[in-house]
């Protein structure tokens, strides 16, 4: 686990060297990150935070603009020739950081990687099955039925440059929970506004503007400094004093003093990420013996036991949104209805527990990271606490993402944390069959606890082929209706969104995905 010396060690050491012995630049942005991206190769895992800040290197054929609609990118405009085949004109005269021209074949070269078995994200293209390249600047991509989200789901598929894949043995995907690395994971060659200086993983990660990139640059930078500082004290210390300029996870417990800060701006809304629990349901507990969560009951008690007002007031200092369903009210086919909270009743859950068969509770694994969501470690200690008031006996497990992530996605969790803001898709559908879905094939990649629900099933397979948006909607409202009711995960809040930047910026938007794009910010 990461702790604050060790953090305020990288600040004197590594920090002071980039970002002081550098100089200081007017276009320079010094960006103190809660925690560094995983890897340089975006279809490595399929972290958010990740994937955004690849995203600066990185483009799709289709992007979301400043208001959050998609737009144009590497392909010009799309037809759909079929009711399973849509054909895109790509953009001319685009080069990647390399110098190499921009073509089809690039496209499907990365569709095909993307699309692998082996891929962690193959589940981010569900209706795909292949591509066929009609000409330089056309290419074809066929999907298995009609599917209504295809753009959607382009705006985060990154193209790569297939000769730079083949020339580094880079075609297939490389693979962080299974500790499968590659050329890719350690060097980038992209065709987005910035280009990639230099990484040293936990220390640094230097990005420098794209001088040839085929878009009118809204931005002015020249420079981005990525830092994580692990440390949220010694991040608010870096800022206040100008040591960096941009922390896109303000701490809660610190706003005030950011506010009243003449030197900083603070920006804040709540995050679209919905954070939850999710459960073991093999018939095994992972230190061996009988799985007590199998039954619906235990599952009732366990919630029960967790009194989300008290960590909203406490944990969160008020600021996050207490969350009765797995997806926040703006993203299509949430309901109202199903957005209430379970009150914390501790008798009424040992009652539950005694009539289940486990008067006396059960040992589990519990797995947490320190850096993944807005005051993780602390929420978890508070909700292994009320399970312990009630009886029930967690094994706390809290280390940093990159240690835990192989835990949570190869079984090894009996109750894990886990975080869905519906990125890229922004629609229902992207839990439903990334997460509630049975693992098959491109679905369930997230069903890390190996349930299956033969009607959630079905319910998102046939909202994955209904074009008639409201008919859409309705069946991915039902099947989040039997996820709450069954309790396949366990919703906690919508957490808060805090970025705090130094005032010398002019134009810096915040969006509501959590994402920072720093091609549209000025200094």
């Amino acid at each position: 686990m990461n702790t604050g010396i060790g953090s305020r060690a990288i600040l004197t050491g590594s920090l002071l060297a980039a970002f002081v012995g550098t100089g200081v630049m007017a276009e320079t942005i010094k960006w103190g990150a809660p925690r560094d991206i995983v890897s340089l190769d975006p279809y490595s895992y399929g972290d958010s935070y990740t994937i955004n800040f690849l995203n600066h290197i990185y483009e799709g054929l289709v992007r979301y603009n400043r208001d959050l609609t998609i737009e144009p990118a590497l392909a010009t405009s799309w037809e759909i020739v079929s009711p399973t085949v849509w054909r895109f004109k790509l953009r001319e005269g685009v080069t990647f950081h390399n110098g190499n021209a921009f073509t089809a074949d690039d496209v499907l070269a990365s569709l095909l990687r993307v699309s692998d078995e082996t891929s962690p994200l193959k589940g981010n293209l569900p209706a795909y099955k292949n591509a066929t390249v009609i000409d330089d600047y056309t290419i074809d991509i066929e999907l298995t039925g009609a599917y209504p989200l295809l753009l959607n789901d382009l705006t985060n598929i990154h193209i790569f440059d297939k000769e730079w894949l083949v020339e580094n043995n880079a075609e297939k995907p490389t693979d962080v929970s299974a500790g499968v690395e590659g050329y890719a994971t350690f060097n980038a060659n992209g065709t987005g506004p910035f280009k990639l200086e230099s990484r040293t993983p936990e220390a640094a990660t230097i990005l420098t503007v794209n001088e040839d990139w085929w878009d009118e640059p809204q931005h002015n930078l020249t420079r981005v400094e990525f830092q994580p500082v692990t440390s949220a004290a010694t991040r608010v210390a870096a800022l206040l004093s100008g040591e960096v300029d941009f922390v896109d996870s303000a701490p809660v417990q610190d706003l005030e003093r950011l506010l009243a800060a003449e030197n900083v701006n603070v920006l804040e809304r709540t995050d679209l990420r919905t954070v939850m629990l999710g459960f073991n349901r093999r018939e095994t507990l992972v230190a061996g013996g009988p799985n007590p969560m199998n039954d619906l009951r235990v599952r009732q008690a366990m919630q029960m036991a967790v009194d989300m007002d008290l960590i909203h007031e406490k944990v969160m200092r008020g600021k996050s949104r207490n969350a009765g369903t797995l997806v926040a009210p703006s993203i299509p086919g949430y309901s109202a209805d199903l957005d209430t909270v379970t009150p914390a009743d501790p008798e009424k859950a040992k009652a539950l527990l005694a009539e289940a068969g486990y008067p006396d509770g059960f040992e589990f694994d519990f797995v947490c990271t320190n850096e993944s969501y807005v005051n993780e470690e602390q929420f978890c200690q508070a909700i292994a606490s009320m399970w312990s008031r009630v009886g029930l006996k967690p094994r706390l497990d809290i280390g940093p993402t990159a240690k835990q992530t192989p835990k949570r996605a190869n079984g090894q969790a009996d109750v894990y944390t886990i975080g869905w803001a519906t990125l890229p898709m922004l629609d229902t559908y992207s839990i439903l069959i990334q997460m509630l879905h049975s693992q098959d094939g491109n679905a369930g990649v997230f069903n890390w606890g190996g349930w299956s629900y033969p009607e959630i099933d079905r319910l998102t397979d046939e909202a994955g082929v209904e074009l008639d948006r409201e008919k859409r909607l309705a069946m991915e409202t039902e099947a989040l209706k039997i996820a709450k009711d069954e309790i396949v995960m366990m919703p906690l809040h919508q957490q808060p969104m805090a970025w705090a930047v130094s005032s010398e910026f002019d134009d810096f938007p915040q969006f509501p995905d959590n994402k920072p794009r720093l091609w549209y910010v000025t200094k």
